[in-house]
């Protein structure tokens, strides 16, 4: 490559992937696959697809870097039988992918290692702090991490544990797999946020020096990219029955409204963020002589992302039964049902005669702060190889990662004084209109209590120590040509700190109230409150760090989780003729120790212990029907383990009463699967497929509900809570997945795939929503997914355009209510003009459609959130030498 680079280009070209560097890692580091375009890498996918021993898909660094890939959950969503989510839980979404599921099932199912390990991760977000989950937030990394992503969709016996749905394994680059002695790359980019109508610089480096003798390398590897957030939305928080409790004077006038349904708590959220990912990694390979080498690799990832969450919220329940004291309820001057509804209310402008309505506050507006939230991911580790003869060889690795999840809220809730209100259902159609007259203004109600405050100090530190070793040996047999066999052990510690804020009766005044007021933004969306006040993110932190004190643990909210994992395995390459394979079993011993369920006062746990041991089976065959047609078949018994948050959590909702806990007596979701795939490489760099699956689940993760007391917060007392506990039941999994691609010639090409996914529970656990309510959803199953890729490219211009689709799916459980995701559209693009050999200028774009996120509860009939997060683009120059 030639090294005549204009000043300029040379000031620019510093650090980066996804430039058009030769990468594949192999066996043997000296066996370079050199990738100069999509097509290039197209050829390579396909071809480590058609010559694995098990279905797999394969995403190459130079693919990623022709498209508007920022995390390596975005690469993912363009493979067939492959989920993203934009959201860990049920918090919505916040217009990045990061969450990755397989074959339409919960993500916690599919287990992501990196260079073959795993890797640790925390969450900036409480809710998915607390739960406490084992999917990695693919936030955390990068795309120009990537070398190549193997996505494992059938099971073999030398893969780690963990994936029932099966395994998405992130390699990097290597220093020794690089072609010249010196290569330097690097971006510089911007990006531009229309939601928060802001620029962010992005910033991406990588070094790589290897020696003459191409025995000893070093890579080193940094990456710094900030974004603002502004999510605008409405929210549907609390749907309930009218009662004589919440309306006892409205049904007493008007009975025909007892026990429809209304929206209790109507709210216009406000979220922004600022987002800073920063980090590094640096590797050292070396050669000690042809027999031997090894690789010290170590990586830091921090996601540092401060925010706030305001929503102003329509309350009826507030003067319809005045403050729940069941007397003196302010009758509705008008309303409207629909079915078993009420889908439209309207409350008098002014106070009616005879009553005292400076309790009835209609409004109520939280304002949540998060100074300080962030997560992170480290990892240190050492792989190594060791070659004891022409027919033994043996690789290991050991290591250790972490990961933190760490969140402060500051929260202030504020009453207003009595107004008009009202409110107006559309359905799933647009949100609801909303009015309230004095929403403009901090108007708060004149009696008791017009003003909430609470805090939490959350911590989830997560941490897994391993080492394995591995073993190949090239028998005398034909039919057996090659054996594998290993052993592995891990320990994995899960820890959940929470502690409780105490607001002074300072920063209760309302003469300490937060000074910075302001109002909120037009909103993208329709029927919205409109210029509603609220305060700013930095007053907000100004009032919790003057006046909150956290001095006591929420011991009933923590747990402490012990986790050891043994394995081993032996494994045979399958030589029969005109069918060939690999067939396996792995065992698997799981020791699981919690400690949770403590009362409020002390740490004094609950400690529960169990021990489980697993055989795991696996085959895959494959066989040529033609010369360019091949038939693939698979059976395996595969495992995963239940969150953590599912064994040992207990998230109580103070307001609504409601709470969901943990179950330490959870068994490893085991799953029985069967895969069937033909692929037929019709033309160079073109495949037209299909695979059908089956997954039995004999062990699946549902919740079932029971009553049970805890210490409630706002009330100070032990109440009733409506508990969804986690519980072991049955499940099914059945799909399809259709893939085609093609080079179309002068540079064209397309890629198109499509996943049926019809995924159930089947188990009926007692008190579940599907014994209860037929409703037997399992959690991340859209039945219908599709992407359609189209791309052009010569020596000096590509540009491609991705479209994908994800129909609706349960998403979680939020408030005792289960939440449904509604169909999602996206459509990103991106465009390259090499300037130079060495010297790219890139426009890219992320929803470019500017998608509605919408969600709902159990019915369309009941909403439950509208967010609008806004298209994003890129533009910068990457370079390489």
């Amino acid at each position: 490559m030639k090294r005549n680079l204009t000043p300029i280009a040379t000031a620019v070209a510093i650090l980066i992937t996804g430039s058009n560097v030769a990468y594949a890692q192999q066996a043997d580091e000296t066996n370079v696959v050199v990738v100069t375009g999509v097509r290039a890498a197209l050829a390579q996918s396909l071809n480590q697809k058609r010559n694995a021993d098990s279905l797999v898909e394969v995403i190459t660094a130079e693919d990623v870097g022709k498209m508007p890939d920022k995390s390596v959950a975005d690469s993912l969503q363009r493979v067939p039988g492959v989920s993203v989510a934009t959201a860990g839980g049920a918090e919505g979404g916040f217009g990045e992918n990061d969450r990755v599921s397989l074959k339409g099932t919960p993500s916690n199912l599919t287990l992501t290692t990196l260079n073959g390990h795993t890797i640790s991760s925390g969450d900036w977000y409480i809710s998915n702090i607390t739960s406490g989950g084992r999917s990695v937030s693919y936030s955390m990394f990068p795309s120009e991490l990537i070398g190549r992503v193997t996505v494992h969709k059938s099971s073999q016996a030398n893969l780690i544990e963990g994936g029932a749905s099966g395994n998405v394994d992130i390699e990097t680059r290597k220093p020794l797999s690089f072609k010249k002695p010196f290569t330097l790359m690097g971006s510089i980019e911007g990006v531009y946020s229309e939601g928060a109508k802001k620029t962010d610089p992005q910033f991406s480096a990588l070094a790589n020096w290897k020696n003459e003798a191409n025995n000893m390398g070093v890579l080193v590897q940094v990456f710094d990219e900030k974004r603002h957030l502004r999510r605008q939305g409405q929210e549907f928080l609390w749907w309930d029955k009218l009662t004589k409790g919440f309306a006892p004077q409205w049904i007493e006038k008007n009975p025909e409204v007892e026990n429809k349904w209304l929206s209790m708590l109507t709210g216009s959220a406000l979220f922004q963020q600022e987002r800073e990912r920063k980090g590094g990694m640096i590797d050292v390979q070396f050669k000690v002589n042809s027999d031997f080498s090894f690789d010290v690799s170590g990586f830091y990832t921090r996601l540092d992302a401060d925010n706030i969450n305001a929503n102003f919220m329509l309350a009826p329940y507030q003067p319809l039964s005045n403050n729940w004291s069941g007397v003196g309820g302010v009758i509705p001057s008008s309303y409207t049902i629909t079915g078993n509804q009420i889908t439209s209310i309207t409350f008098p402008k002014t106070c009616p005669t005879g009553l005292d309505c400076s309790n009835m506050g209609p409004s109520v507006q939280d304002i949540i702060a998060r100074p300080g939230s962030y997560s992170d991911s480290k990892f240190v580790n050492l792989d190594w190889q060791w070659r004891a003869n022409s027919d033994l060889k043996f690789t290991g690795q050991v290591g250790t990662t972490r990961g933190t999840g760490y969140a402060r809220d500051y929260g202030y809730e504020a009453w207003l004084a009595y107004s008009g209100t009202s409110l107006t259902m559309h359905g799933m159609d647009a949100p609801a209109t909303v009015t309230v007259d004095n929403a403009g203004s901090f108007n708060p109600r004149t009696g008791a209590d017009f003003f909430g405050g609470w805090a939490s100090d959350t911590t989830a530190r997560d941490k897994e120590t391993y080492g394995q070793a591995d073993g190949t040996w090239k028998s005398s047999w034909e039919s057996v040509p090659t054996v594998y066999f290993g052993v592995r052990a891990a320990k994995h510690d899960r820890d959940l700190t929470w502690l409780g804020g105490t607001v002074s009766s300072a920063g209760s005044s309302l003469a300490n109230r937060p000074t910075g007021l302001t109002n909120y933004p037009a909103s993208p969306l329709p029927n919205m409150l409109s210029g509603a006040w609220t305060f700013t993110p930095e007053s907000m932190k100004a009032w919790g760090d003057k006046y909150v004190t956290f001095a006591n643990h929420a011991f009933q909210n923590e747990f402490q989780i012990r986790e050891k994992a043994t394995s081993a395995y032996v494994m045979g390459d399958l030589d029969l003729g005109a069918v060939q394979g690999n067939v396996g079993v792995r065992f698997v011993r799981t020791e699981i120790d919690v400690a949770n369920g403590s009362p409020n006062d002390v740490w004094n746990p609950v400690r529960t212990s169990n021990t489980y041991n697993d055989f795991l089976p696996s085959i895959n065959l494959h066989t040529d029907l033609a010369k360019d047609v091949k038939l693939r078949g698979a059976a395996s018994r595969t495992l995963a383990r239940p969150d953590f948050g599912a064994l040992g959590s207990l998230s109580l909702n103070d307001l609504t009463f409601s709470a969901s806990g943990g179950n330490p007596n959870l068994k490893p979701i085991m799953s029985n699967n069967v895969d069937v795939g033909v692929e037929w490489y019709f033309m160079p760099k073109s495949l037209l497929g299909m695979n059908i699956y089956n997954m039995n689940i004999g062990s699946y993760v549902t919740y079932g509900a029971s009553v049970a007391q805890f210490y409630n917060q706002s009330v100070k007392r032990v109440t009733d809570y409506n508990l969804s506990a986690a519980l072991n039941t049955k499940a099914r999994v059945r799909g399809i997945e259709l893939q085609y691609v093609q080079d179309l010639g002068n540079g064209f090409g397309a890629n198109l795939n499509y996943t049926y996914a019809d995924g159930k529970e089947t188990g009926k656990a007692p008190k579940s929503a599907c014994a209860d309510l037929g409703d037997c959803h399992m959690i991340g199953t859209s039945k219908n997914s599709y992407n359609a890729s189209l791309f052009y490219e010569n020596d000096k211009f590509s540009a491609r355009v991705n479209y994908s689709f994800r129909s609706a799916f349960l998403n979680g459980l939020d408030r005792n209510s289960a939440i449904y995701q509604d169909d999602v559209k996206t459509i990103s693009a991106a465009v390259n003009y090499n300037l130079t050999e060495n010297l790219t200028l890139s426009l890219e774009g992320k929803d470019l459609n500017d998608p509605l996120l919408k969600s709902y509860a159990t019915s369309k009939d009941q909403p439950r959130a509208f967010y609008k997060n806004g298209k994003q683009i890129f533009f910068g120059v990457r370079g390489k030498m």
